[in-house]
């Protein structure tokens, strides 16, 4: 199995009650099958791992597997603080089907770069999911540099990574170690046309929720080599990529999502889309129907 294309993070719907909206969360995943998606990413830092109850991460990943039926990839978030635990929540992933694990860098322990090192040779070496990393030392703290990613790169489960860092010269590092069993992936969305263009092989994307088809085709004209293109549908996107981070992720993605009946509410200590907002949010929404009509399930194709 090699990543590649546009991986969509999923958001976790949830009703006003603050409970799982299985309806919406059903109706999302049929969204982006049918628009063209190429992987997905259950209980990620986008579906609001923190605030799962372990029953609530089972249902979630046990009826993605089950809808999504081998169509794509399904990715599952099993990273946690202690390895001991990211162990343990991998051969749950394992258990109830997913394909591959994203194990982000320990949050808030800051360890040192021997000690991801530790850390994911731990969890490969445990062997219950071909492991991808992930690196977004803005919400973690902690930042796994291109070095590490070397030694890691070669293990035979650790089959690619997820940067979130923008900079083109920690992609450039990266792509240097990129071969046909590693892949690496942009986890920033800004900047995911530069890396695709670049050579990166997809996109695991917060706004591909909301962009299925635009998303899809973005990867697809990078990827081919096609810069005119792919810039030019770039920068129609650059607005609604920026209003994606007015407030903190997933809170701006689920406002658009409630807007269209992809479930309402987020879970404390997160709150809706300030008020302050909500014009430019139905602003947005304007335009993403607008690119995404015009795209179609087409691209799929």
């Amino acid at each position: 199995m090699q990543l590649s294309g546009s991986i969509t993070a999923l958001a976790t719907p949830f009703d006003h009650a603050r409970e799982i909206d299985m309806g919406a969360w059903q109706r999302l995943l049929a969204l982006q099958l049918e628009q063209g998606t190429q992987g997905l990413v259950v209980a990620g830092s986008t579906g609001e791992a923190a605030a799962l109850l372990d029953a609530e991460y089972d249902l979630l990943l046990r009826s993605a597997v089950e809808f999504v039926a081998g169509r794509v990839p399904v990715l599952a978030g099993t990273g946690q603080s202690n390895t001991a635990k990211t162990v343990e929540s991998t051969r749950r992933a394992a258990a109830l089907g997913a394909d591959a694990a994203l194990v982000v860098t320990p949050p808030y322990v800051r360890p040192t770069q021997a000690g991801l090192l530790a850390h994911y040779r731990a969890v490969a070496d445990d062997g219950a999911l071909p492991v991808v990393l992930y690196n977004v030392p803005a919400r973690t703290g902690c930042d796994m540099l291109p070095e590490t990613v070397a030694a890691l790169a070669g293990h035979p489960r650790i089959m690619g990574i997820k940067e979130a860092r923008a900079e083109p010269e920690r992609m450039q590092a990266l792509l240097a170690l990129q071969a046909g069993d590693f892949s690496v992936l942009s986890g920033d969305d800004p900047t995911a046309c530069r890396a695709m263009l670049a050579g990166a092989r997809g996109i695991v994307s917060v706004a591909s929720n909301v962009l299925p088809a635009a998303f899809r085709r973005l990867s697809d004209l990078a990827r081919s080599g096609n810069a005119p293109a792919a810039m030019e549908l770039d920068a129609r996107l650059e607005p609604i990529l920026d209003f994606m981070g007015v407030e903190p992720n997933p809170t701006p993605v689920k406002a658009l999502l409630a807007l269209q009946g992809l479930g309402h509410e987020l879970r404390l200590p997160l709150l809706p889309l300030s008020a302050a907002h909500q014009d430019a949010a139905i602003a947005m929404l304007a335009s993403i129907r607008g690119i995404e009509g015009a795209l179609g399930p087409s691209v799929a194709a």
